[in-house]
């Protein structure tokens, strides 16, 4: 009995020294962590101690910290999140990557848009848990490290808006890479392998990378590789020569090809080294000579051009693909300025003095087709059914729109109707055609012309540098919602649904209200959707492209871009819990809700869901956005009060 109690009692205080050192072990870990951590954070601040407001300090949990997201209960760190916090140091990884906790349990670092320096991220190599590395938007310099192929569970790397220098290491024993984003630096060389199955987005543009676009990368854009001057091959529009293509041959056989030495070859090394500088100075030559007939030959086909069209003067314009497929820009070849004979016509659309049927506008009436023709016109897009030109009629002094469309399979009797039909619904958000024309392979739709352009713009860019804040976003969407509900609602019976709503055709009125054009006018299905198994012809198409175009509202990408679909990415990082990096960097610059935000986006990834049964409704999208509207109106009056009241 008394060795019984004995052994009880040497059990439980072994039990409890054991205790003693795991409790001591686990909280020398922390410790070890927190101090790597605060390394890390005073270089990236400049030495700069963390002050209590920031919460990053020995004494309190790590996992508690500003912009430390630890695994659920559990003290190991998973993420690091300081993007936009105006940091001006130095990111040294080796204060992360060499710390082994950290090294095994960090998934994803975002330090994207501060102004953070580095030019050796050798040792990123050594935190071998990373899927996730974004640094976009900072000063960082020097060579790319080759560390970065040992990162075998990285999926996304976002180097974009830096200085780094020189190749792209190889990635290709990184089989899941989902992203990798390097334009605006000053890369350079030749481009690796891109086979990757996984590969959703891609982009080198604005380096200086040379030589053919390696196979696999005809699967992205072309604005994927735009402005690297020296590179060529599919999908951009500069084809390869022969010599590059081989000189790209040559080096990559090169690279793994190991050299033996040899005292016995030196000779003839040196002997096939002067035939071979021969046999290339012959074929210099012989490419100068093949150069100078192409040249010469253009020069003369180009000055029997120019002396056949002595008045036109050509120039390349930018014009938005108004194709529902590619949400990029395309050179489209213009008139310098607008064309003295205004819109070309097939044979088929000549017919002299043919009165257009006016629908609205009385101030259009005897608008003659002919007169359409012979008016000044410009060139806006144009699209796989057909073209947008924008037309001075200055017999009434207006500016117009002209859609023309080509390959409709409707008869004329049907359009007639079908814009009858259209234009007894009015709402003030939905840009109603003034007039139409009809012929056996091209119809024209005549709009009034809206000079604050289309939504598109607003978002993506218009050289005018004006905000386009988390309210007017929000309210755009709501007011699009509402008309779009409308239209679905007043058209039921007779089926007729947008078909083709993006950004693009969602116009600005003259109070900079939003205008959804071009309803019911959808020809057919574009390849790019019909990839999706997207019907975009009926109610339920509409709700898609709505939850699209609010998910470029929200992002600032455009529907199609990197050569990925946006609702797949989007949805993509939703399930992989980084919602808040979707956001367009200049909403979270404002400092918008993101509460609000994050709703919005719900809405949307409800809208966009790939099955059409478990969409919502537009009804049901506008009643969610409205609710959204309040919130936003609330919280606004809110702080004009408290403002009010602090300033008295």
């Amino acid at each position: 009995m008394f060795v019984q109690s004995k052994m009880t009692k040497f059990f439980i205080w072994n039990c409890l020294v054991l205790l003693f050192l795991l409790s001591h072990t686990a909280t020398s870990d922390e410790t070890d962590v927190r101090v790597a951590l605060l390394k890390f954070y005073e270089k990236l601040s400049n030495n700069f101690i963390a002050d209590g407001s920031f919460g990053w300090n020995l004494t309190s949990d790590h996992c508690r910290w500003d912009g430390i997201i630890c695994y659920a209960n559990l003290s190991s760190v998973m993420v690091i999140s300081l993007s936009n916090r105006s940091f001006s140091g130095v990111f040294d990884p080796s204060t992360l990557c060499d710390e082994e906790s950290l090294s095994t349990s960090i998934k994803r670092i975002f330090l994207n848009d501060n102004a953070i320096t580095g030019e050796n991220l050798d040792e990123i190599g050594n935190c071998n848990q990373l899927e996730h590395l974004y640094i976009r938007g900072n000063q960082f310099s020097g060579y790319l490290p080759s560390s970065l192929a040992k990162l075998k569970n990285l999926k996304r790397i976002d180097i974009s808006e830096n200085k780094f220098l020189g190749d792209v290491p190889d990635l290709a024993h990184i089989s899941g890479l989902e992203e990798f984003s390097a334009q605006l630096n000053q890369l350079s060389g030749f481009l690796p392998s891109l086979h990757f199955l996984n590969l959703m987005f891609f982009n080198v543009s604005f380096n200086n990378f040379t030589g053919p676009i390696p196979s696999g990368g005809e699967h992205f854009p072309a604005s994927s590789f735009m402005r690297n001057p020296h590179l060529c091959g599919d999908p951009l529009p500069n084809y390869c020569s022969a010599v590059s293509s081989e000189s790209s041959s040559v080096l990559s056989q090169s690279s793994s090809v190991s050299l033996e030495s040899s005292s016995d070859a030196d000779e003839t090394n040196k002997s096939k080294k002067s035939k071979d500088q021969i046999f290339m100075y012959a074929g210099y030559v012989l490419i100068g000579l093949v150069l100078l007939v192409v040249i010469t030959l253009w020069v003369c086909r180009k000055e029997k051009k120019s002396k056949a069209n002595d008045e036109k003067t050509v120039k390349k314009v930018v014009a938005i693909d108004d194709s529902i497929s590619k949400s990029e820009y395309m050179a489209v070849d213009m008139k310098s300025g607008f064309s003295k004979s205004g819109i070309s016509a097939d044979d088929s659309m000549l017919v002299s003095s043919s009165l257009l049927p006016v629908l609205t506008s009385p101030e259009v009436n005897g608008l003659k087709f002919e007169d359409l023709l012979k008016a000044p016109a410009e060139l806006l897009g144009r699209g796989k059914y057909g073209s947008v030109y924008k037309v001075i009629y200055e017999d009434l002094k207006m500016n117009l729109v002209v859609k023309r469309i080509k390959d409709w399979n409707i008869s004329g009797n049907e359009f007639k109707q079908r814009m009858k039909k259209l234009n007894q619904v009015k709402h003030p958000n939905v840009l109603p055609p003034i007039a139409f024309y009809s012929a056996s392979q091209e119809k024209l739709l005549v709009y009034e012309y809206q000079e604050h352009g289309s939504l598109f713009r607003l978002i993506h860019g218009n050289g005018t540098g004006e905000p386009f804040d988390w309210s007017s976003r929000l309210y755009v969407a709501g007011m699009v919602a509402e008309a779009l509900a409308f239209m679905h609602k007043e058209l039921h019976g007779d089926s007729i649904a947008h078909g083709n709503l993006k950004s693009s055709n969602i116009l600005l009125n003259k109070n900079l209200e939003p205008c959804i054009s071009e309803y019911g006018l959808m020809v057919g299905e574009s390849d790019h959707y019909q990839s999706l198994k997207v019907n975009r012809t009926n109610f339920k198409g509409d709700v898609y492209a709505f939850g699209a175009m609010v998910l470029e509202l929200l992002t600032g990408k455009m529907v199609m871009t990197e050569g990925v679909d946006l609702a797949t990415w989007v949805v993509s990082a939703v399930k992989e819990e980084w919602t808040v990096e979707v956001f367009d960097r200049n909403l979270i610059r404002e400092g918008a809700s993101e509460e609000r935000m994050v709703s919005l986006l719900q809405i949307a990834i409800k809208c966009v869901n790939r099955s059409p049964e478990t969409r919502p409704s537009m009804d049901q999208v506008a009643l969610m956005i409205n609710a959204l509207k309040e919130e936003e109106d609330k919280s606004m009056y809110l702080s004009e009060v408290s403002y009010d009241g602090y300033s008295r």
